[in-house]
């Protein structure tokens, strides 16, 4: 497995991994009717920086860094990760995760948060716990899942220094 900064021309093989999962619908805040041109401009031109995963079968997995909230909140980022299905179960969320922790610390970030990770999102939910990110907060029926209807969103944040 490698991680590397996504290069421009990445974009045509993380386009269908970011389209499949905002069109099922149940894990991004995302319109699943995003174009291509738009989720560019969130995944790639909005980040500070975008990452992606190599492995033999090729990039299986992508994850950007942006600033949480601008000026006196510009020391903490955000992060959106997402894996190939047919990738997911052998630990790359988390070395992608890990691997944003350590960008994020180069980058001058003191603390990473999650704004919203849905209760629903079980997998990750457990995997963010386990790398040491703790729920702040809680915010009831916050999406509209497909399947489940309202579902709660959390606030997940680690401290990155000290």
């Amino acid at each position: 497995m490698k991680i590397r900064a996504a290069q421009p021309d990445d974009f045509d093989v993380i386009w269908p991994l970011l389209r499949d999962v905002f069109r099922a619908g149940d894990t991004y805040a995302v319109d699943p009717a995003i174009s291509k041109a738009e989720a560019h401009a969130y995944w790639m031109t909005q980040a500070r920086a975008t990452y992606v995963v190599e492995t033999d079968a090729g990039i299986v997995g992508t994850y950007y860094i942006k600033t949480n909230q601008p000026g006196g909140g510009a020391h903490i980022c955000n992060c959106g990760y997402i894996v190939s299905p047919a990738a997911r179960g052998q630990g790359i969320a988390a070395a992608l995760c890990a691997h944003s922790q350590d960008e994020a610390r180069l980058l001058g970030y003191q603390a990473m948060q999650f704004n919203f990770v849905l209760a629903s999102n079980t997998g990750a939910v457990r995997l963010w716990h386990r790398l040491g990110f703790a729920t702040v907060g809680k915010i009831p029926d916050a999406f509209t899942h497909p399947r489940l209807g309202l579902v709660d969103a959390f606030v997940m944040h680690k401290r990155l220094l000290g």
